[in-house]
């Protein structure tokens, strides 16, 4: 065990030394490689280190370098090194962490993460919270929560009596709203196509004006960091709009981060005028994959919806068990990365990581309008967009430069403008790794035709 170990560590460090020199996504002969891991299932046992060989040989060459500098395809974090190797500790620990009797360690450092990302994000501190897997759970679990207490105020249980027969439920959403979030609410049976979605401004921003009058149980889900934009809803305004009737969402996947940031704290002021967040770790906070994270005001109406029991759970305990607040009975301790990273960064670090994205995000949208080119949103957060000229010519220049591979950008299409879109959101990207990147994409735009 311990030879298998030092061996895998020796590999990955070599894996993120060699990102710096690489290409950010693999070349077609890595991809094509990848055969070799397949064929018919091994009859007989294979020696580990074999095992780990073949797998390092074929499979880092064929990876995207979303864990280096120079990736702004989506946003995405890279993994800082006290949540790396805290991930790594967490798993030789293997603990199932549903029940603080069992697994005491996980979930008070679960407990304690949860804290410290309710200051952090500067939220109501009597919140409940979960560690899921990203915004789309996230997203589900606050409006699982959502929908209990909408309904239980008409007096209906929907854990026990389901949605048959239930009173509707009023959904409204912004035009530009996250696909994961409009997923959230078909999986809780809440409809995709009976949501109303409302007029978004020239940014992307909920229009307050065009919200519809609500009577009934009400769910309103506004959007801060819109995925394109960076654009954030003024959700006080929302509150102050729709009264406290309506439960109001917010879907925080990486804009939550913003109220870490005392120059960005503004785009998400008032936001704690919510009733449920949902946002991402391992987007801002740069943890390893997964780490979603749902905050409900009402912990009661939150466990309500993700509670589970059976005659062999060890459900007493002094803390409130975690598997009380999520899907998920058997999952691993996610939170145990939360912690090392807000350990290892403090208020401060948390704070600095943010503004220094903003800031690259704003030379980005700078550099390039001095180069000639077209960038279509007000850089507020850490989300460029740029087009090159028509639809075409842009496809060509984001297609080019992901062959350069000096940087890994992604294209879309926003409010009827086809982009090239870039996300800054990773600790390990330096002022030198922009100004490269801003090189190769004027010098390989130059060069496109």
């Amino acid at each position: 065990m311990n030879a298998l170990l030092e061996d895998v560590a020796r590999r990955a460090s070599d894996y993120l030394e060699g990102l710096d020199a690489r290409k950010v996504a693999p070349d077609a002969a890595a991809v094509a490689a990848l055969d070799a891991l397949g064929g018919p299932l091994p009859e007989a046992p294979s020696d580990a280190r074999d095992v780990l060989a073949l797998l390092d040989r074929h499979g880092s060459p064929a990876t995207m370098a979303m864990a280096g500098p120079r990736f702004f395809g989506f946003v995405i974090g890279g993994a800082l090194p006290a949540a790396l190797a805290a991930n790594w500790l967490a798993s030789t620990w293997d603990q199932n962490t549903g029940y603080y009797n069992i697994t005491p360690a996980t979930a008070r450092l679960e407990q304690i993460a949860l804290g410290w990302l309710l200051e952090v994000l500067d939220l109501p501190r009597d919140c409940g919270g979960a560690f899921v897997t990203g915004a789309n759970v996230a997203n589900f679990v606050a409006l699982a929560a959502a929908r209990h207490a909408v309904l239980a105020r008409t007096g209906w249980n929907v854990e026990a009596e389901g949605l048959f027969g239930a009173p509707p439920i009023q959904v409204i959403v912004g035009g530009e709203a996250h696909p994961t979030l409009i997923k959230s609410l078909g999986m809780l049976g809440l409809g995709r196509n009976r949501l109303m979605r409302v007029p978004v401004d020239d940014q992307g921003r909920l229009r307050i004006d065009a919200l519809p009058k609500l009577s009934g149980p009400a769910i309103v889900c506004a959007q801060v960091g819109n995925v394109n934009t960076g654009a954030c809803d003024d959700v006080a305004g929302i509150r102050a709009h729709i009264g406290n009737a309506a439960w109001l969402h917010v879907d925080g996947a990486f804009g939550l981060w913003a109220r870490a940031a005392p120059s960005r704290a503004h785009l998400a002021q008032g936001v704690d005028a919510a009733d449920s967040w949902a946002t991402d770790a391992h987007k801002w906070l740069n943890v390893p994959y997964d780490s979603g994270l749902a905050f409900v005001r009402e912990a009661n109406a939150l466990s309500a919806a993700m509670a589970i029991t059976a005659e062999y759970l060890p459900t007493d305990s002094p803390w409130r068990n975690p598997s009380d607040f999520t899907p998920e009975l058997s999952r691993r301790a996610r939170g145990v990365d939360v912690w090392a990273a807000l350990r290892h960064l403090g208020r401060g670090g948390v704070a600095e990581m943010i503004e220094r994205n903003c800031r690259q995000a704003r030379r980005f949208g700078e550099a390039l309008v001095s180069a000639g080119f077209d960038v279509l949103n007000g850089v507020v957060l850490n989300q460029v967009l740029v087009a090159f000229g028509d639809a075409e010519r842009t496809q060509r220049v984001v297609a080019a430069l992901q062959a350069d591979g000096t940087c890994w950008c992604g294209g879309t299409v926003w409010q009827g403008r086809t982009a090239m879109r870039i996300s800054v959101s990773s600790w390990a990207t330096t002022d030198v790794d922009v100004e490269r990147s801003i090189e190769a994409i004027v010098r390989v735009a130059a060069a496109t035709p």
